[in-house]
């Protein structure tokens, strides 16, 4: 039983880990002479995505605030957890924990989705030229680890 419950934890530790990296690091969309993330665009200089804070960028921001939400949940699910696994009895499952989770897992997927559909209808230009980087690439597979981590959050039950 030690051996499953250090492999969830170290599972829902690399979710938490991807999560962080694919909303901080600063490569969701790649070109020739620059980078873009989620705030800003970089080539020698780093400045604001253009228009960002307008309604035409609207789903920049949902795509913003659905990766923070999910980093958020993903933490929080993890003290849930500690504190549930010294608080409940014996047999009892993590299903608190398991809703956090799985509300993380939804929070990437429309995350990760609504990027993928926007993102070259809003950049104008030679931003419309590159691929998705290495941190669109990183929230898609946060998608199903935190997803089958809320799963065996739902199955796990506390053994002695």
């Amino acid at each position: 039983m030690l051996v499953i419950l250090a492999f969830i934890i170290l599972f829902h530790v690399i979710s938490a880990i991807l999560l962080f990296i694919s909303t901080i690091h600063n490569a969701w969309w790649t070109g020739t002479n620059y980078i873009t993330d989620l705030w800003k665009t970089c080539n020698e200089t780093c400045v604001p995505i253009p228009d960002s804070s307008s309604t035409s960028a609207g789903y920049l921001q949902a795509v913003q605030a659905t990766m923070i939400l999910a980093t958020i949940l993903c933490c929080v699910g993890f003290f849930v957890f500690i504190l549930q696994l010294f608080r409940l009895k014996q047999g009892e499952r993590f299903v608190f924990t398991a809703v956090i989770q799985l509300l993380s897992s939804l929070c990437v997927m429309i995350a990760a989705s609504i990027y993928t559909a926007e993102h070259k209808s809003f950049h104008p230009g030679s931003l419309k030229d590159g691929d998705f980087g290495s941190s669109f690439v990183l929230a898609w597979i946060a998608f199903p680890l935190t997803l089958l981590s809320g799963l065996m959050y739902l199955v796990l039950r506390k053994r002695k």
